[in-house]
């Protein structure tokens, strides 16, 4: 389970580029992204937290049981863990990353939605 920053913080937030979650800078630093860190490698790696989330999105969902929620999934975070999630994201993950999805068969959509169903 994601922390939830603290609202006093709010302007540092970040968001995964990959799986829109939302938490402070040092959070991915220390931990990483809980939904992708296997792909996006961000603990310990400030470069790669730079490159891999975002301080530009919009609005804020509160995922208390992605099992259940119809939003959670709507916003295509059914199988994420709890957390704040963004509702849309601003920009791309690296090509790198994108590569890697794409040799493990997974098809990347992009979290600002440009690719509505």
């Amino acid at each position: 389970m994601a922390a939830i920053p603290p609202q006093a913080r709010s302007k540092h937030l970040r968001a995964c580029l990959l799986c829109s979650i939302i938490q402070l800078p040092a959070d991915f630093r220390k931990l990483g992204c809980p939904n992708c860190e296997e792909i996006l490698q961000m603990k310990g790696s400030p470069d790669r937290i730079t490159s891999c989330t975002t301080t530009l999105f919009d609005g804020v969902i509160a995922v208390i049981d992605p099992d259940t929620s119809w939003v959670a999934r709507w916003q295509r975070t059914a199988k994420y863990v709890r957390g704040m999630y963004a509702v849309r994201v601003t920009g791309r993950i690296p090509e790198d990353v994108e590569l890697e999805l794409e040799r493990r068969g997974i098809k990347y959509r992009p979290r600002d939605q440009s690719d509505q169903d």
